[in-house]
């Protein structure tokens, strides 16, 4: 699956981003998308996940900030991002996984290029 994500720049504190991803290529229905980060320094770590069944996860630290969403005609997500703190900075990437019937990822995931997210004044 290749994944391209975008909407990425240079915002304000308290300011909002909208990014989005695309998938393309060879799609299986069961799977989740998810939104993460990584600032330099840091591991990357989950933002926010969707399942194709519509099972949502946030990290703790963005709850009340972050909605993501998910577009099944486009096989695109999309990660609104609210009330933006300087340590939000980082560079954000979409990935893809396959699940299986009980809600399992299984394989590898595929990740996008990544968009970088900058909040400074």
């Amino acid at each position: 699956v290749q994944l391209q994500a975008s909407g990425g720049g240079l915002v304000q504190p308290g300011g909002s981003l909208r990014l989005s991803c695309a998938a393309s290529g060879t799609i299986f229905e069961l799977n989740v998308m998810g939104w993460y980060r990584q600032a330099p320094g840091n591991q990357r770590e989950l933002v926010a996940s969707i399942s194709s069944r519509g099972t949502i996860n946030y990290a703790d630290s963005m709850k009340g900030r972050v909605t993501i969403s998910a577009d099944s005609a486009r096989n695109a997500i999309y990660l609104q991002m609210n009330s933006l703190k300087p340590e939000d900075t980082a560079v954000y990437y979409c990935n893809f996984q396959p699940m299986d019937a009980e809600g399992d990822v299984y394989g590898l995931p595929d990740w996008g290029k990544g968009t970088l997210v900058t909040v400074s004044s």
